[in-house]
C-alpha cells in the first residue's frame, strides 16, 4: 500500500474515534432529583442513578436526602448548592462512595454543590478512581462512629458494614471528611471541610495515590487529626506483620489552602507527610505551595517517618517533597519520636528510625509566632532557602541531639531573612540551634509582604 493509502485510511481512523466521542456525549442525558419526585424526577440520587448510564448528568434539587450515594460509572452529580442541597449520611457509612474497587476502571466522576453531613466514615470517600472532581461542597460533621479514639493499631477502624478492606490504620479518624485511596489525577477544590476527624485524606492502601490536585479549599476545625494529610498506609489484606511495601502517595500538588484550627485535640498538622511505619512507605514528590497553615495542634507542615536502619528495617522514601510560599503561624509543638522544642512552623523528622529524607526544599515561606520555625532532624540534607523566619526565637534547629538521633544530617539553610538586617543572633533576629546548620550569607530585607500573605490576620 502506498503512503498516501496508509495515510487516509489513518485518518479515517482518527475521524472514526473522534465521531465515537461526540456520538457519546451527544447521547449522555440529565436526570433530575427532587424530594417530591415530581415533574418527571427521582425522588433520591440512588434511584436517578440507577436510572442513569455512564456520561449522564444528575442535576438534584434544594432539599435533604437521607441516603448514602454509591457510584460505579462516570458521571456528573450536580447538586443546587451547598446552601440548600444535603445528604445527610446518619448511620449510614459515607455520604458519598466513589467506588472504583469494586468496579476497576472507574473515572470521570464528579460531585459538586452538595452539603454532606452526619456519616459514621467519610463524608466523600472516593477509592481505585481516577479523573474524579469534588468542588464546592460542603463536607460536615462526618466521622460519627462511636469511640473513635486514635492508636495507631494497623487494623484501622471499627470492622462495620459499609466499611471496606481499604481502611488500614485509620483508627483515628476513619477517613476523616474527604478520602482519597488509591487515587489518580483528580481535583479537589473549593469545598468547605469543618467538624470532621480531619479534613482530607490522601493514602494508598489499594494503589498508588499520584498526581491529584487539592486546591483553593477551607479545612477548619476538623479536632481529632490533620487538616491536610497525605499517609502511605499498608496495602489492603496487610493488616499484620510482615507488612508489605506501600503502593505510595506521590506527585499530588496541596495549593493554595486554608488549613485552620485542625488536630487540637490530639495533635494534628496544617498539612502532614507521614508514613505510618508498618512496612516501608513512600510519600515523595509532592508539593505544598501557597497555603495558610495556622493554629494547629501539631506543626504547619509535618514530615514524619517512623521506621528505617536504626531498627534495622527498610527505610521509608520521603524524597523530594517541596514545601514552598506557605504562611504558618501559631501552631503547637510536635512530640513523641518527632519531637521538637515547642510549637514548630515546619517539621522535618526521620523519629527514631532514621530513614534518611532527601531532596526536601523549604523556601518562600513567612514563619512566625512559633517556638521553631524550622526543626529538622534526618539524616540527609535538607535545603532552607528565601524564607522569613520571624518566630524571633529558633529559625532553624538541627533538632536531632532533642530527639537522641545521630547528628549526621545538615541542614542548608543559606538566603533566608532571619527578622531583622543583622541575621541570626542579632537584635531581634532568629536564632540557629543544633549541629550542622549552614547560615550565611543571609538576607538583609523579608522576601513576602506579611499583610499580603496573612489572610485571617
Amino acid at each position: 500500500m502506498s503512503d498516501v493509502g496508509i495515510r487516509a485510511r489513518l485518518s479515517l481512523a482518527a475521524c472514526a474515534i473522534v465521531l465515537l466521542g461526540l456520538s457519546q456525549v451527544a447521547n449522555a442525558k440529565t436526570l433530575c432529583v427532587n424530594p417530591s419526585g415530581k415533574h418527571g424526577c427521582y425522588s433520591t440520587i440512588s434511584d436517578a442513578l440507577s436510572h442513569a448510564a455512564a456520561n449522564d448528568s444528575i442535576h438534584v434539587g434544594p432539599g435533604t436526602y437521607n441516603e448514602e450515594v454509591d457510584v460505579a460509572f462516570p458521571v456528573s452529580i450536580i447538586g443546587a448548592g451547598s446552601h440548600s442541597t444535603i445528604v445527610d449520611a446518619t448511620n449510614l457509612a459515607h455520604g458519598f462512595f466513589v467506588d472504583g474497587y469494586d468496579h476497576p476502571g472507574l473515572n470521570d466522576v464528579t460531585i459538586a454543590g452538595f452539603t454532606v453531613r452526619y456519616a459514621l466514615y467519610e463524608g466523600i470517600l472516593v477509592v481505585s478512581a481516577s479523573d474524579v472532581t469534588l468542588r464546592d461542597n460542603k463536607v460536615e460533621n462526618n466521622d460519627q462512629i462511636p469511640g473513635i479514639q486514635f492508636t495507631g493499631d494497623p487494623t484501622g477502624c471499627p470492622n462495620q458494614p459499609g466499611n471496606g478492606i481499604y481502611e488500614t490504620d485509620e483508627t483515628g479518624d476513619c477517613g476523616g471528611g474527604i478520602h482519597l485511596v488509591g487515587t489518580a489525577n483528580s481535583i479537589v477544590s473549593r469545598n468547605f471541610v469543618t467538624g470532621n476527624s480531619d479534613g482530607i485524606l490522601i493514602s494508598d492502601e489499594t494503589a498508588e495515590s499520584h498526581d491529584n490536585l487539592v486546591t483553593h479549599n477551607i479545612f477548619k476545625d476538623n479536632p481529632a487529626e490533620c487538616g491536610i494529610v497525605m499517609a502511605s498506609h499498608p496495602p489492603a489484606g496487610h493488616t499484620s506483620p510482615p507488612f508489605a511495601p506501600h503502593y505510595g502517595v506521590d506527585r499530588n500538588t496541596i495549593s493554595y489552602n486554608l488549613s485552620d484550627h485542625n488536630g487540637v485535640k490530639v495533635g494534628g498538622a496544617g498539612s502532614g507527610f507521614f508514613s505510618d511505619g508498618a512496612g516501608p512507605g513512600r510519600v515523595s514528590g509532592n508539593v505544598i505551595i501557597g497555603n495558610t497553615l495556622t493554629n494547629n495542634g501539631l506543626g504547619g507542615v509535618a514530615l514524619h517517618t517512623h521506621v528505617g536502619p536504626a531498627f534495622g528495617l527498610p527505610a521509608d522514601d520521603m524524597s523530594n517533597n517541596k514545601i514552598l510560599d506557605n504562611f504558618i503561624a501559631g501552631n503547637l509543638a510536635d512530640e513523641e519520636d518527632t519531637a521538637t522544642p515547642g510549637r514548630v512552623g515546619i517539621n522535618i523528622n526521620s523519629g527514631g528510625g532514621g530513614s534518611p529524607v532527601i531532596g526536601t526544599v523549604i523556601s518562600g515561606n513567612t514563619i512566625r509566632d512559633e517556638d521553631i520555625d524550622v526543626a529538622v532532624n534526618t539524616p540527609a540534607e535538607v535545603d532552607v532557602h528565601l524564607n522569613d523566619l520571624l518566630g524571633h526565637k529558633i529559625g532553624v534547629g538541627n533538632v536531632c541531639a532533642f530527639d537522641h538521633a545521630s547528628c549526621t544530617g545538615t541542614v542548608d539553610a543559606t538566603q533566608n531573612y532571619w527578622g531583622c538586617p543583622m541575621g541570626p543572633g542579632g537584635p531581634g533576629c532568629s536564632t540557629v540551634s543544633g549541629p550542622n546548620v549552614r547560615f550565611v550569607p543571609w538576607l538583609r530585607t523579608p522576601i513576602n509582604d506579611r499583610d499580603e500573605h496573612h489572610r485571617d490576620e
